[in-house]
């Protein structure tokens, strides 16, 4: 309860004496037998008494009112200008707290504001103030176009901070030096920031043991967890134990990185699946397919394609080669390159079970041809073959004439089939329409009708070449292409050919005619 000074303070202060306003904001700022300490309460009296001119409140609230204070304080402007004042009187931590206001406004009319602010900054800084050291930092780097020097300046800010124990600094050092791929230098900066937080979760858990989750990591300690695991991992004397908590830890809040690298740790293998001896220690797949799944979830196709090379290996107790292939092809459909390349090796081993592999086999092998994969390439050409004019087909084309055209459109559209893909007569004038477009590929396969063909495939490389497949299919779309169809049998379709465009019989004779 307040004494009756106090309550004549009071009195005083409510009507207006700038003595009673400073001695009661003593009073709140300090806590007395009869009032207790109060920070917003003694702001309030003191700049009450500081607008009378009273040169002691602005110097008390420059040295003892934090910026929080200031800043829910309904006019953080006129506050602003005590603690400028209290700077000027020579209070260093006031100036600290003034820039910060100014700062944090950020009004471009008050360019004389910022600049003093900036000088504040300065002093502060150069008294070892990391706060200051770091306000100082960032402001400059907030500049877009810096100078050689300042880009100096504000890296020497930056490490003072850094070097001072601010760990804001420190990490955006570490993510400096990660850009720039200078490892050890991410290390020195990183690392004592990541041991850090896993001690502070390590504690959390502790108290929390009754139930309570553990606050949880923001991205930005995450990716620094698992940046820091990646690179002590390489080193050949790296404390495993940590390596894991540090995986483990990122993984749990949500880094995809993290995640892919620890289930390859407890896999004990590389992203090729080989086995690995970086670390001692029996492999524990059931761990590593949980976190590989995840980050296959995630989007990871290089998790996928670990997974498929787990489900392979014979010591894993629950080996099953469906699953292999079912991750692999999501891998492959995902864009690793090596998953398409094994996709298509695979559609073409199991053909003769399967004589619709070679379709997948091809369509697979184009995609990893097309990531630029020579062995995919290479046995691509073995399964398909490139299109490439058909002599006969050319010169009907040159004999064609607009009536023909029209009047005679489904052998018009045989004949540049065959002339853009290099077909003979046989399979133009054989070939169903409705079957052959296989999206990658030209499927061609008339051995129902012609027994000594082969069946064989034919890329589809170009727009052009698409786009003309696509007309021409649209035009025997719900066409019967079979013997009892439209266009007649064999006989009759190669009687029309030869009658209306013998310059597609005045080349040599195609084998097997």
């Amino acid at each position: 309860m307040a004494s009756r000074e106090e309550l004549q303070l009071l009195r005083g202060a409510r009507a207006g004496q700038a003595g009673a306003q400073l001695a009661l904001g003593k009073r709140y700022l300090l806590g007395s037998e009869g009032l207790p300490q109060s920070i917003p309460t003694a702001l309030h009296w003191l700049d009450r008494a500081a607008r009378q001119d009273c040169a002691e409140a602005w110097t008390l609230i420059g040295s003892h009112i934090p910026l929080e204070a200031a800043m829910q304080h309904s006019d953080p402007s006129t506050i602003c200008l005590w603690y400028e004042r209290a700077f000027d009187a020579g209070d260093i931590q006031a100036g600290l707290v003034f820039a910060k206001i100014v700062l944090q406004k950020g009004d471009p009319t008050e360019s004389h504001l910022h600049e003093k602010a900036i000088k504040a900054l300065e002093a502060a800084a150069q008294t070892g103030l990391p706060d200051a050291q770091w306000l100082l930092a960032k402001n400059a780097t907030r500049e877009t176009l810096q100078s050689e020097p300042t880009r100096e300046k504000t890296r020497e800010w930056t490490e003072r901070a850094a070097s001072n124990g601010v760990q804001q600094a420190q990490s955006a050092l570490a993510e400096q030096a990660w850009e720039a791929g200078d490892r050890e230098t991410f290390l020195h900066w990183a690392l004592p920031l990541a041991r850090s937080i896993a001690q502070r979760h390590e504690k959390q858990e502790a108290v929390n043991s009754g139930g309570k989750t553990p606050g949880r990591l923001n991205s930005q300690e995450a990716r620094l967890l698992s940046r820091c695991a990646h690179i002590l991992s390489d080193d050949e004397k790296f404390d495993a134990d940590e390596v894991q908590t540090f995986w483990q830890l990122a993984a749990e809040h949500g880094d995809e990185s993290a995640t892919f690298q620890l289930g390859l740790w407890f896999a004990r293998m590389n992203e090729n699946g080989e086995r690995t001896t970086a670390h001692a220690g029996a492999a524990n797949f059931k761990k590593a397919i949980r976190w590989l799944s995840v980050a296959g979830e995630q989007g990871s196709a290089d998790a996928l394609y670990a997974l498929s090379r787990i489900y392979l290996k014979p010591e894993f107790s629950q080996r099953s080669l469906p699953d292999a292939q079912h991750c692999l092809e999501q891998a492959a459909g995902m864009g690793h390159v090596m998953a398409q390349l094994e996709c298509g090796i695979n559609a073409w081993r199991f053909r003769k079970e399967n004589e619709t592999n070679d379709i997948r086999a091809v369509f697979w092998l184009q995609k990893a041809a097309t990531q630029g994969n020579a062995e995919a390439s290479l046995l691509l050409y073995k399964i398909a073959s490139r299109p490439a004019p058909a002599q006969w087909a050319v010169a009907a084309q040159r004999q064609m004439t607009r009536d023909l055209i029209n009047s005679q459109p489904f052998l018009a559209a045989r004949i540049e089939l065959g002339a853009l893909f290099g077909l003979s007569r046989p399979e133009a004038l054989l070939l169903d329409l409705n079957t052959a477009d296989q999206d990658h590929c030209l499927l061609v396969d008339i051995r129902a009708h012609y027994g000594r063909s082969k069946r064989r495939l034919i890329l589809l490389q170009t727009g052009q070449e698409r786009q003309a497949l696509s007309r021409i299919v649209r035009l025997f779309e719900k066409v019967d292409c079979g013997m009892n169809g439209p266009e007649g049998n064999y006989r009759q379709r190669q009687y029309r050919l030869k009658t209306l465009l013998p310059a597609a019989y005045s080349t040599e004779t195609e084998s097997g005619e």
